[in-house]
């Protein structure tokens, strides 16, 4: 199959499982702690939640999970979760005190729609909902695994370590070496990105260990695509202030390598990507699999 059969092959499977995963977030602000929260809270939330997005990491959780030759509903709880952490990780990526920005997916950010103090009161509220979630469910072992790994994904070793080191990075731009900017892509992007699979293969009971490089790679890649956007596409295209990676002279891909040396970097991981997926023990979806990063790649192309 061609590079392109194969991303469109990974396009239908998120536009097949897009309204069920749309459908649980809303679900989902209706557990009784959030439905609960004061009105302009519970606003927010929303706001930060139901505003769009390509919900990739939703989606990578139930594709894991049938993977392993399960019910994807099984995986629906840590579905949600991740998109959860994942909508309070932009929401406190905008603020005045992070990134700055008033735009994202289009739409205002909340700081921009509501207020300072409020946005970050939306963060903590959509972080405490994620594990609150998790948590809802029968099977206590699952539970306290998946509460580790999204905690390791999201915390000091992952996530908001990743975003610390971005920050101290800031105004290195081309100064700062590969090995520190590999160093904040599997923090910030890769951890939560990769451990999204990883849930999904263990909702199923499937061995998340076996599957752990080849997610950790994707994650890489997702963050390095991510790189190569900010420096081609337009604020238009990308739903967000675009060119703000070069303005703040942030230790990137393209501002160590050069762009043409990104690409071949990007490309690079994609392959290697390839050759870890042939091992592993996919019972369904190899080919949503195998065009996962054509379908990475292709967004910056």
């Amino acid at each position: 199959m061609t590079t392109t059969g194969m991303r469109t092959e990974f396009q239908a499977w998120l536009e097949a499982v897009g309204p069920e995963v749309e459908a649980a977030l809303e679900q989902a602000l209706t557990l009784p702690s959030a439905a609960a929260a004061p009105p302009r809270l519970r606003d927010g939330m929303a706001h930060a939640l139901l505003g769009g997005g390509k919900r990739v990491r939703p989606a990578l959780c139930l594709l894991a999970a049938e993977t392993c030759g399960q019910d994807r509903a099984l995986a629906l709880p840590a579905a949600v979760a991740v998109e959860l952490m994942h909508a309070y990780s932009l929401v406190h990526d905008d603020l005045p005190c992070m990134d700055d920005d008033l735009l994202r997916r289009g739409r205002p950010t909340v700081h921009a729609a509501f207020d300072e103090a409020t946005a970050v009161l939306v963060g903590d509220a959509l972080q405490s909902l994620a594990f609150e979630l998790l948590a809802t469910q029968r099977d206590a072992a699952l539970v306290q695994r998946q509460v580790l790994r999204l905690a390791a994904a999201a915390g000091p070793q992952g996530m908001v370590g990743g975003q610390q080191l971005d920050m101290e990075l800031e105004g290195m731009g081309a100064r700062a070496s590969l090995a520190e900017v590999e160093e904040v892509h599997a923090g910030k992007t890769g951890a939560l990105l990769a451990h999204s699979f990883l849930l999904g293969i263990e909702a199923a009971a499937g061995d998340a260990a076996a599957w752990e490089p080849w997610a950790l790679v994707i994650g890489r890649l997702f963050q390095a695509t991510d790189d190569l956007l900010d420096a081609t596409r337009s604020t238009e295209e990308l739903g967000k202030t675009a060119g703000k990676d070069d303005a703040v002279e942030k230790a990137t891909l393209v501002a160590v390598l050069g762009l043409e040396g990104a690409q071949r970097y990007a490309e690079a991981l994609a392959a290697q990507a390839q050759s870890l997926l042939a091992g592993l023990p996919a019972e369904r979806h190899q080919v949503e699999l195998a065009g996962l990063p054509a379908y990475l790649l292709e967004r910056c192309r």
